[in-house]
């Protein structure tokens, strides 16, 4: 049986408020987003893809170097990565965070320069160490013991190469307990509470092909408080002094990640980055004094906060079934091109874009095509009751951890990623074929 909900009206259904801010309503129901109608693109590119608003990156990104004048944006890589995004941020005056061989080589040949890039990584590989240190990498964060004496003997003698160290200072924050980072009892940084971020000072100080820099923390993500930010920024600014007493050295930055929050759907929490900015701002500058520490300068990292809402996912409805008195909308897509709502428990509000339809709304799951139970990729969203194969969905807020997460299960192939600006739309990475899949297989 199906559910019947109030009208999208009374329910707000029709906000665009995560949508790209470029997004604009059309005639029959259709949507354009950076200027082009995402039906055109649907049927220019086919479906699953993804679109991304070249205006909004760009937008983003100077949104932050307007909160944060003072401060190192860095773009986290991982979120999306390609040659174009490459070009944008590097336009826009943001470095680079990367955490592999394959995301830095990826930037420094798209143009990026290689100084203005930090590494990170828990367990570095050779291959990411021996190209960071060949390309120049700006920064290298150290995650464990082990990477100390291993990266000095990589630099070899009479090199240098800058350093930070990544710190867990005790934050619990994040939406989901899989992306809690700023905690004891996992895989990231060294923890101020047993003491092996202290520890780890003196032996990097002791080697003299590496430059202590300063400290970094990343304390989660999807994070939408202020308040675990500046507490974990006080213990950091701690540690600082600390090290002031013990070594003699005032180390100039400090890194306090990213993890920024957004709204996947409409009603959603966010985080208040006019806030957060103002808060970092003065207790760095209050927690100094007190410590009689001159202030470093300050990093961040967003990624998801400057790519996942410039972006949209489209699918085509293959199949509605009624069972057990739910709808199920299969889509031909899936947990292939975002695994999120598998991993993470991840909330999304699709949308029926390309035609209008006075049907009372429904609640309905909208699956993908996978072979697996939990491949859903929105639970107990509003569709039209008169919801159908060969419709057209679209999901905003889908530029981050999507593609960049993206696999070959099933064989199905990633999607395409179209970029949007000013009424034009570029294919920016093309549709993933059987062809790429026969390529890579060379055994018989």
């Amino acid at each position: 049986m199906t559910t019947v909900l109030p009208s999208a009206a009374a329910t707000g259904a029709d906000d665009l408020s995560v949508w790209p801010s470029s997004t604009a309503r059309l005639p029959h129901g259709d949507l354009a987003v950076g200027g082009v109608p995402l039906t055109e693109i649907a049927d220019r590119f086919d479906t699953p893809a993804y679109v991304l608003d070249e205006g909004e990156v760009r937008a983003r990104c100077r949104t932050y170097r307007d909160a944060f004048p003072d401060a190192e944006v860095l773009y986290a890589a991982k979120a999306f990565l390609s040659r174009a995004m490459v070009r944008w941020v590097a336009e826009e005056g943001l470095g680079l965070d990367v955490c592999s061989a394959g995301e830095l080589e990826l930037a420094v040949t798209a143009g990026f320069p290689a100084e203005r890039i930090v590494l990170h990584g828990n367990a570095k590989s050779p291959r990411d160490i021996a190209t960071a240190l060949r390309l120049g990498v700006g920064r290298i964060v150290i995650d464990s013991p082990s990477e100390i004496a291993r990266l000095a003997a990589a630099v070899g003698r009479g090199g240098r190469q800058k350093v930070m160290v990544r710190v867990v200072p005790g934050i619990s924050a994040g939406a989901h307990e899989k992306i809690r980072t700023g905690t004891d009892g996992q895989k990231f940084g060294l923890s101020l509470t047993d003491g092996s971020a202290q520890h780890a000072i003196p032996r990097i100080l002791g080697q003299p092909q590496l430059e202590l820099a300063g400290l970094h923390c990343h304390i989660g993500s999807q994070i939408t408080e202020v308040k675990p930010y500046v507490a974990a920024l006080r213990r950091m600014v701690g540690l600082m002094a600390r090290i002031r007493d013990a070594h003699g050295v005032v180390l100039p930055e400090l890194d306090m990640g990213g993890g920024h929050g957004i709204a996947h759907r409409p009603g959603d929490p966010a985080l208040d980055l006019t806030a957060l900015a103002r808060r970092l701002r003065a207790e760095l500058r209050s927690s100094c004094a007190a410590a009689r520490l001159p202030v470093p300068r300050l990093a961040i990292e967003p990624g998801r906060a400057v790519v996942g809402p410039a972006g949209v996912a489209l699918y085509r409805v293959l199949a509605v079934k009624h069972a057990a008195g739910q709808v199920f909308v299969a889509v031909d897509g899936g947990m292939s091109d975002n695994p999120r709502p598998a991993l993470y428990g991840a909330r999304y509000a699709p949308r029926l874009v390309g035609r209008r339809s006075a049907a009372v709304p429904c609640t309905a799951t909208v699956a993908g095509r996978h072979c697996e139970a939990g491949d859903v990729l929105a639970a107990g969203v509003q569709l039209p009751g008169d919801v159908r194969p060969g419709d057209l969905l679209a999901v905003p807020v889908a530029g981050a951890y999507q593609l960049s997460m993206a696999s070959g299960y099933n064989m199905v192939g990633r999607p395409p990623l179209v970029a949007v600006d000013a009424g034009a739309a570029r294919l920016l990475i093309r549709r993933e074929t059987l062809s790429d899949f026969r390529s890579r297989d060379i055994g018989s």
